[in-house]
This record gives C-alpha cells, sequence and structure tokens, in this order.
C-alpha cells in the first residue's frame, strides 16, 4: 500500500528543526534496480538509488512488500549503522526475513497477526500496538500507523516539541504517536468475509490468480506464502459463522 512509504515519506520530508541549515532528512527510495516499481493503486516508482549505489541510511523504512535475497542481505548490512530501521504494516514479514527480528518484540498488520506468529515463532509480537521498538529496529501496524511511527521517530531525533509543531503544521491531530498501545481494539480477532479482492490472510489487495477453493468458494491471495498458511488451516481466517 502506498500509504506505508508515502506517510512516514510526508512525516518526514515536513519536518523543520530552528535554527538548521536545509531538511533533517534526505529522502531517497532504493530498490534493486532502477526499473519503474507499480504500487498499489497503480502508483509508478523510479527508484533514486540501487542497493549497490545508495547512500548508507540512518533511517530506513520498510513497506509492505515482496523481498528478496538482495533486499534482505542490504537491510541486514544497512541496519548495523542505522538509528532505526521500520517495518509499516505487512512491511514487518521483510524485516522478520532478514533475521533480525529473532529474540525481539514487533507488531503488524491486524489480519496478519496469526499468520505472523505461525511463520515466525522466535518473535515476541505484540498484537493491539500501534507500534513496537526494540532498539534500532521499530515495527508498527498496519497502513495509517505508520504514520504514528513517523512522528515518534521524529520525536526520537528532535524531541517532543518538534515532533508536536510537525503534527501541528499538517493538520494531523491523531494522538497514536504518543500511545503505543492506541491499537488494543484490534485485539480481537476479525474474520475475513465475501470480498474476495483481499487476501484473507493478510486483508492486502489479492492476485486473482493465486486461489484456494473452501467450502465452495473461492479465495484470492496476495502472494503464494498466504494461499499455503490459508490451505494449511482456512477456517483460522474464514467467518464460518456467517456462512463464508
Amino acid at each position: 500500500m502506498i500509504i506505508d512509504f508515502c506517510g512516514p515519506w510526508e512525516v518526514f520530508q515536513d519536518v523543520e528543526v530552528h535554527g538548521r541549515k536545509g531538511p533533517p532528512f534526505h529522502l531517497y527510495t532504493v530498490a534493486e534496480t532502477k526499473e519503474p516499481i507499480i504500487a498499489s493503486g497503480g502508483m509508478k516508482i523510479i527508484p533514486e538509488y540501487t542497493f549497490q549505489t545508495a547512500p548508507a541510511p540512518k533511517l530506513i523504512v520498510i513497506p509492505a512488500q515482496k523481498a528478496n535475497d538482495a533486499m534482505l542481505e542490504w537491510i541486514r548490512t544497512s541496519t548495523k549503522s542505522t538509528d532505526v530501521t521500520m517495518s509499516v504494516c505487512t512491511g514487518a514479514y521483510v524485516l522478520a526475513k532478514t533475521g533480525l527480528l529473532s529474540g525481539k518484540s514487533a507488531t503488524t498488520f491486524h489480519r496478519a497477526y496469526e499468520d505472523f506468529a505461525v511463520e515466525f515463532p522466535d518473535i515476541r509480537l505484540k498484537r493491539g500496538a500501534r507500534f513496537v521498538e526494540d532498539g534500532n529496529l521499530a515495527s508498527s501496524g498496519g497502513l495509517t500507523s505508520g504514520i504514528d511511527l513517523a512522528f515518534r521517530t521524529v520525536e526520537r531525533y528532535f524531541g517532543r516539541d518538534v515532533a508536536e509543531e510537525t503534527a501541528f503544521n499538517i493538520e494531523y491531530l491523531g494522538r497514536g504517536w504518543t500511545d503505543p498501545d492506541s491499537n488494543l481494539i484490534y485485539t480481537k480477532p476479525l474474520r475475513f468475509t465475501a470480498d474476495k479482492g483481499l487476501c484473507p490472510v493478510c486483508g492486502m489487495d489479492a492476485d486473482p490468480t493465486i486461489t484456494s477453493v473452501y467450502k465452495g468458494k473461492t479465495y484470492s491471495f496476495c502472494m503464494r506464502d498466504h494461499k499455503e498458511a490459508f490451505d494449511k488451516a482456512p477456517a483460522r481466517f474464514v467467518n464460518v459463522d456467517q456462512g463464508q
């Protein structure tokens, strides 16, 4: 989802620190190649750098996406010197696959709690958290939660007053960034219903070519890993009480 990275990007680009020359954050995009990437809704992104040419980052934002070995290695290596490496939504899967979260605490999109806990049993999953910080690693819940983690990151760098001023200037009235436990409503399991446009495992946009049939209904998935998780225990993800 584009909000996973566009939300934090907006926050970081709007930070002003009085008495400091130039923007506090130099923002850039990085990928394995500079080939255009099509994000959700059709947004086309042309990465500014490749993993080989990117400046050493002090802050990494990992949105929901598919990962490959090159990406995982770049995150793994870069995080040795970052102040914060943060995932947004199911970007937590990418961060988890680096092995950096092993033995640490994290959170993710609420519809992915069950699958994430099964896939990464060595990570202490915190359900109902707006965001979780563990050393220089951080993870947020779904979508808009990444904006709150971005504000919290601004606070870590420059203090509460700068974060408050940034939020005021962009007319952001949410207070989730001041309370990491403000997602408790999502501790109640939500069950997937009949919208086949969404993956029943994580709730993200589904690929209509990746499907399974359960109780006479066809479900689509965002990735094959989630199809495999669904096939192992479909009742975990489907609202059978409503006949789905």
